[in-house]
């Protein structure tokens, strides 16, 4: 196994590309967020709307219903919707007239100015078991397509989500199939749907329930000796490019490969109960962190290099309601709007849209300015692995060198500190930027002295003048 920090992705031209530039991670993010509602101390639909626009890079957003408050408050945001259709009424929506009563109820007093951009129609049927249910959801996808096309919507497309129960088998990628009974009865009409609507087949890869202890680095795209898939000669490095091209092998299989692909859900837990050792803060920003450099980067999967995947992280609060404390801890953010962490997506202090609350410049405190430093417990072993890796990837590392201002103390904990500032900093002041395999600590105290200046990079809002 690698000793290289755990954001090594996949290849050092991938790493040196991502340390170009502090902004690409952030202003093009390219996924969207699950917006669940489980939960009794959230903030209203308009506050998380303004929320999203002002403070963050989302732009897509799925809900588990199509609640009219939510369609009311992202009207003109801007921000595309993916409304769901719950499973309870699937079965009265194969008829064309529900369907039309549906779309006129749901769809007509919102659309254009909400933009809606998926109607998913109920969720994750298939792992229901629910025989009449499965039998039915591909009718009443049709109905609602039927009902969107007689209502001159042409621009809003149907799909539905499946859980990855779907396939029989999945390991190795190649070997990726339908369960059998469904795939040519059930899947490859439902994909011709998809091949003639041009709507995408979504599913919902979940690593964090697929890993085992000997592959959790896999599944949280850490560095690893990879898994070959003697079937095609391919080597894979994450369990998420794993699991999205055996559903393409399975697509294959029926002559559905060239139907696009768009991922629900996928998220990892920021906290568990005590049978849930891989449910924590540090696997959760590794999880989805290097998920979204990954899919930000478009270099696809062994399987489809360079293709790209829509995306929805699950999800975008902590659900108090919830049965267990996993299942209550996969939120980016916090009810109170504050982040659970930052995997890219929530925009510097420059790209803030709209004024402060006094309408004049911030001052520096008002910017949470922050530093990266060794955690006083990292060995010198694993701090001096960072400290290569950082000045291997073009980061400016003269200051630290002999005769440079942050030389002294000539320590490998100081210069590592250093080194490790400087790429938290450029990379976007993100957390999984520090998180150095456990190593590194976000600290609100400058440790600068009159010698040696740790950088903290401050964008400042455009003059409104």
């Amino acid at each position: 196994m690698s000793n290289l920090p755990f954001f090594f992705l996949l290849s050092s031209t991938f790493s040196l590309l991502l340390s170009n530039t502090a902004a690409s991670s952030s202003s093009s993010s390219s996924v969207g967020v699950n917006y669940g509602r489980v939960a009794d101390n959230l903030p209203s639909p308009s506050q998380v709307a303004q929320f999203l626009t002002s403070q963050t890079t989302i732009d897509k957003v799925k809900i588990f219903d199509c609640d009219p408050q939510i369609l009311q408050a992202f009207s003109g945001t801007g921000i595309s919707l993916t409304v769901t259709i719950p499973n309870s009424e699937i079965i009265s929506l194969t008829q064309l007239s529900a369907a039309q009563s549906w779309v006129s109820t749901n769809m007509l007093p919102h659309y254009p100015q909400t933009t809606i951009r998926y109607i998913a129609v109920g969720n994750e049927v298939h792992y229901t078991g629910d025989k009449v249910l499965i039998a039915n959801l591909l009718r009443a996808m049709k109905s609602v397509y039927q009902a969107l096309q007689l209502a001159n919507i042409t621009d809003i497309k149907v799909t539905t989500p499946h859980s990855l129960g779907i396939l029989s088998l999945s390991n190795p990628p190649s070997s990726g199939r339908f369960r059998r009974g469904y795939d040519r009865v059930l899947f490859a009409p439902l994909l011709e749907f998809h091949r003639q609507t041009g709507s995408p087949f979504m599913v919902n890869p979940y690593p964090y329930f697929g890993f085992k202890p000997n592959t959790l680095d896999f599944a949280l795209f850490k560095p690893n000796d990879g898994v070959l898939d003697k079937g095609t000669g391919l080597k894979y490095f994450n369990m998420f490019d794993a699991m999205m091209d055996a559903v393409y092998s399975a697509m294959k299989k029926l002559g559905y490969e060239d139907v696009e692909i768009a991922v629900g859900e996928t998220g990892w837990p920021s906290a568990g109960d005590a049978n849930e050792p891989a449910a924590n803060w540090e696997n959760a920003v590794s999880y989805n962190g290097n998920l979204v450099k990954h899919l930000n980067s478009g270099q696809g999967t062994p399987l489809m290099p360079n293709r790209t995947f829509e995306t929805y992280i699950f999800s975008l609060f902590n659900e108090d309601l919830k049965p267990s404390t996993s299942e209550r801890s996969y939120g980016l953010f916090k009810p109170d709007l504050s982040a659970v962490y930052d995997v890219g997506v929530l925009r510097s202090p420059g790209e803030v849209e709209g004024p402060t609350s006094s309408g004049m410049a911030p001052s520096p405190s008002d910017l949470n300015q922050s530093w990266c430093v060794a955690k006083s417990d990292a060995s010198d072993e694993a701090l001096q692995r960072n400290l290569d890796y950082v000045c291997s990837t073009g980061i400016d590392c003269k200051p630290i060198q002999d005769g440079g201002p942050c030389f002294q103390p000539n320590t490998v904990r100081s210069h590592a500190s250093y080194a490790m500032n400087s790429y938290f900093q450029i990379n976007g002041r993100h957390d999984f930027n520090c998180y150095f395999d456990g190593t590194g600590q976000i600290i609100s105290s400058n440790p600068s002295d009159k010698a040696c200046e740790y950088v903290a990079y401050i964008e400042w809002p455009e003059d409104p003048s």
